[in-house]
């Protein structure tokens, strides 16, 4: 495992990575030995010095919960990260394209919490019974390490890839619909990019909400009422450039929309 000094050394460089727009080089390349539990104490450390900085936590991010998304990264392996206030953008909105490295859209349900929640021992009807409201979203993922070769230790060290993420359509209730069978068609400038049913999503987008609070409580975290957690996504990441228009159509949940200019 890493030594306290090169967690802290490597926290700063991805500070500062987010701050210039250059992603850093690869650093399972450059520490061979580094451990996923290194790459979340880089992670912790990293939310620390935002929340210092006068960022507020919102909620957590799950990543590669899908089939789509592990396929398409090549790690079998869920992860997490977090959500700062400045990152929850409304549908409609003009996203800068430059504030962002390498950015991707993914198609996601977002769970946003009635009640807290702590593992461990949490379980589906723990995340179902705590939950306000299940709102369609999109998620916009940003890089400060360099894509090629990617570990999940690397990404985890990123903040798994969060950039921000828009939240629109039609709020539901988590017991009025089947969430299994939400559906969302993605749309680029008109053309039907990807399509996906959120069971997609370890079967169940709520089953990504209770591996997450299990997780973290190996950490002594958990869960707050009020929290916001993106479930992970049900379509493959879908690249974005200046000037794309995104379109998420989630049927009878209404639609998602941004603009990159």
């Amino acid at each position: 495992m890493l030594d306290a000094k090169t967690i802290e050394a490597i926290a700063d460089e991805l500070l500062e990575a987010g701050r210039s727009r250059t992603p850093v080089p690869r650093l399972t390349a450059r520490y061979p030995g580094m451990t996923v539990e290194d790459s979340y104490a880089v992670q912790q450390l990293w939310m620390r010095r935002n929340e210092e900085a006068g960022r507020t936590l919102v909620g957590r991010k799950i990543g590669l919960t899908s089939k789509a998304m592990q396929a398409a990264t090549g790690i079998a392996e869920p992860d997490y990260g977090a959500i700062f206030d400045d990152m929850v953008l409304e549908t409609g909105c003009s996203v800068e394209w430059d504030k962002y490295t390498h950015p991707r859209v993914e198609v996601e349900l977002a769970f946003v919490l009635k009640t807290g929640l702590k593992g461990p021992g949490c379980t589906i009807f723990d995340v179902l019974n705590a939950t306000d409201y299940v709102v369609p979203a999109l998620e916009i993922l940003d890089s400060r390490i360099e894509m090629e070769g990617r570990t999940i230790v690397d990404t985890i060290s990123d903040n798994a890839a969060m950039g921000a993420m828009v939240v629109g359509g039609r709020p539901v209730r988590p017991d009025a619909v089947d969430l299994r069978w939400v559906s969302a068609i993605l749309y680029k400038n008109q053309t039907v990019e990807e399509t996906g049913v959120a069971a997609g999503v370890l079967d169940h987008p709520a089953n990504g909400v209770h591996w997450l609070a299990n997780k973290i409580a190996a950490h002594g975290d958990s869960m707050k009422a009020g929290d916001i957690i993106l479930a992970g996504s049900f379509t493959r990441p879908l690249w974005v450039y200046k000037g794309d228009t995104v379109h998420a159509d989630y049927g009878p949940l209404g639609v998602v929309t941004c603009h990159f200019s």
